[in-house]
């Protein structure tokens, strides 16, 4: 009797795992899709404006440039002409997540009620209609309205993670979390240079050279989209799901108030929930410094080192490279308990990445704080998201965790607009080694957490 008991157990958690293993690869296969069409943009950016910027002499585009010609000349900045297209693209992209901070915790909390699947079509169906509208953006106007449908529909990320933390134990969660790693690197490999390789080719056809891309990430958003209607099930059982989806203000409040967001009002009876806030604030800090100097990347090398489209796309290809490596040789086999100190090493890497890369005059030393760069990328988010999917009960993960992106999110709708302009103003080493050297702060701040036991 005990003997076939422990057979049928052990046959039960079998079972488990192979649904466990099947889900986690629908997700990864989903995430490869939608990042593939996603980073297709990342090499076009400073070429895209440069474009607007010769093309769209009214609307939009010439009244930022007026605003900021106005704004240099009140403060007394020097003529910062060349480098309008970084504060550009600055402001686009803090637009860009400061809607995903908004959308993040909401769709979130509404997966916990009404299941994780129908969130997932939803979001696909607004980012297949966002790359629609870039294939159309003939000026600046529709391209930001694009970027604006997009971000408002950018929740699949966090419901990837949150599916993952759902079919998976703590004991194989962070596993889990590196192959969800492991497709973002992919993506940062190949997405880049499929973008860069196609604008090449619409070049001289009489087309407009982002219409390719645009319209390649449009086809991979909707077999994405397609993909998720065939093959995703639910994995968060009714029984599981949360009581309610109240719509009051109040609620809706905790999910979208920034003071809120960093106490995690929206969870209640969390246990060790200081630690939790803690994390959630290093993580804030250190995605703020990292997103604005990251999103500068691209322009920095396209003003410094004359960088092409194709160019950036093969810098992508290293960097994505170098991620996929460390995630999976390394990330992957990480123990459970020992996030915290991973985490903290790659922020630490990071620090004499940016000083580098700061002051890099030529291709090869800057490729070398990108290797330091690639590290931390690889590390530190995966680390500190296997660490914050410990926290709350099962119709919680899905709040909890997309209270911790809407985090990134708000952080990323500051870093890079706060960080183009120090470049705009001040130029590319200052902005490099103050974001550098600031990184001290989400370090000092992830070592309080540590030591943080309860409340």
């Amino acid at each position: 009797m005990a003997g076939s008991a422990l057979s049928e157990k052990k046959e039960m958690a079998g079972v488990d795992k192979e649904k466990m293993s099947g889900m986690v690869k629908i997700v990864f296969v989903s995430l490869l899709l939608d990042l593939l069409a996603f980073t297709m943009i990342l090499p076009l950016l400073p070429s895209l404006l440069d474009y607007y910027g010769n093309t769209d002499q009214s609307g939009l585009y010439n009244s930022m440039l007026s605003s900021c010609t106005a704004f240099r000349e009140l403060v007394g900045i020097p003529d910062t002409e060349k480098y309008n297209s970084v504060l550009f693209g600055g402001i686009i992209g803090s637009l860009f997540s400061f809607l995903q901070f908004i959308i993040c915790p909401v769709c979130g909390a509404a997966s916990d009620y009404y299941g994780r699947r129908p969130l997932m079509i939803i979001s696909m169906i607004g980012i297949v209609a966002s790359y629609i509208l870039w294939a159309m953006s003939h000026n600046f106007t529709i391209f930001v309205l694009a970027r604006i449908v997009g971000g408002l529909s950018k929740s699949n990320v966090s419901l990837s993670t949150t599916i993952v933390t759902d079919v998976s134990s703590t004991k194989t969660r962070g596993k889990g979390m590196a192959l969800v790693g492991i497709a973002f690197s992919i993506g940062f490999i190949v997405g880049p240079l499929i973008g860069a390789f196609f604008a090449s080719r619409g070049v001289g056809e009489g087309t407009a050279f982002y219409v390719k891309p645009a319209l390649l990430a449009l086809t991979l958003a909707t077999a994405d989209l397609l993909f998720i209607i065939a093959f995703m099930k639910e994995t968060l059982p009714e029984g599981k799901r949360a009581n309610s989806f109240s719509n009051s203000l109040t609620d809706v409040q905790d999910l979208i108030n920034p003071i809120s967001l960093f106490n995690f009002a929206a969870v209640k009876e969390v246990r060790q929930k200081s630690m939790l806030r803690q994390v959630g604030l290093s993580y804030f800090f250190y995605l703020f410094i990292f997103s604005g100097l990251e999103f500068t990347l691209t322009f920095l090398v396209h003003r410094r080192f004359n960088y092409t489209s194709m160019q950036q796309g093969r810098m992508f290809f290293f960097m994505g490279s170098v991620m996929a490596i460390v995630q999976g040789g390394y990330v992957r086999r990480i123990q459970p308990g020992k996030e915290k100190k991973v985490a903290l090493m790659g922020i630490i890497v990071l620090i004499p990445a940016f000083i580098i890369i700061g002051y890099a005059t030529t291709p090869f030393v800057c490729y070398l704080g990108l290797t330091l760069f690639s590290f931390a990328s690889a590390t530190v988010v995966p680390c500190l998201t296997t660490l914050v999917s410990t926290f709350g009960k099962d119709d919680q993960k899905g709040t909890v965790l997309g209270i911790f992106r809407s985090l990134g999110a708000l952080a990323r709708a500051f870093g890079p607009i706060i960080a183009s302009s120090v470049y705009w103003s001040l130029g590319a080493t200052t902005c490099y080694i103050f974001g550098g050297v600031s990184l001290l702060l989400p370090v000092v701040i992830l070592q309080r957490a540590v030591s943080v036991k309860s409340d």
